[in-house]
């Protein structure tokens, strides 16, 4: 499907022929080179890593009540035995709760990357498209998207032209442009076992703001 899609674009540049102009970004680079995104994704790891240690301090918890409950439950009267089994139950709902909370769809870690990170990807698309509007782009590729790139001619990257346009200024070697490019970002969450959700959160290519 991706490599269908590429085609798709590449066979609408042909069509209008060879007076058209593109360009590609790669917005991983463009990302990194940008401290605030790097502060926010610090801030985003730092949270996810001190909730998912919450939640396994509660996990560790239930189980050790379980093996508890396990030790005694032949010597406990049945009325006993009941209530610490719906003790047991009720700890690992608020556990499972608190881990769907945190790590979740629409959770409190995808609430703070909205907060701190859309911004940014907000603040480099409009950039993007200012620049393929002034340059009369047709066609802005992301490198760093799901489309497979087979080959890249690094006159045609403008993501150092961006960074300039958002003024950031680099103090380092020109970006290197590798060909035979292809990657693809995925984010895979399951509120719904354990252990807790990976400490980093993953990157998400710069997109159209909603």
């Amino acid at each position: 499907m991706k490599k269908l899609v590429l085609s798709i674009s590449l066979l609408l540049i042909t069509s209008f022929g060879f007076s058209q102009k593109y360009a590609y970004i790669d917005s991983e680079y463009i990302m990194d080179n940008i401290p605030e995104y790097k502060d926010a994704q610090a801030e985003i790891d730092g949270l996810s890593k001190q909730w998912q240690k919450e939640i396994e301090q509660k996990f560790k918890e239930i189980d050790n009540l379980y093996k508890s409950f396990q030790a005694e439950s032949v010597l406990l009267p049945e009325e006993i035995k009941k209530k610490r089994e719906n003790e047991i139950i009720a700890a690992e709902k608020d556990a499972k709760d608190l881990q769907k909370k945190r790590f979740g769809k629409d959770g409190d870690l995808y609430k703070k990357r909205q907060d701190l990170v859309k911004p940014i990807q907000d603040k480099v698309y409009n950039a993007i498209e200012k620049r393929a509007q002034e340059k009369n782009y047709i066609f802005v590729f992301d490198k760093a998207g799901s489309l497979t790139i087979m080959y890249a001619d690094s006159k045609y990257d403008i993501s150092d032209d961006i960074l300039n346009d958002l003024g950031y200024k680099l103090n380092k070697a020109p970006k290197v442009t590798n060909t035979n490019t292809n990657t693809n970002t995925n984010q895979n969450q399951n509120t719904n076992t354990r252990p807790a959700q990976p400490n980093s959160s993953p990157r998400t290519p710069v997109q159209k703001p909603k």
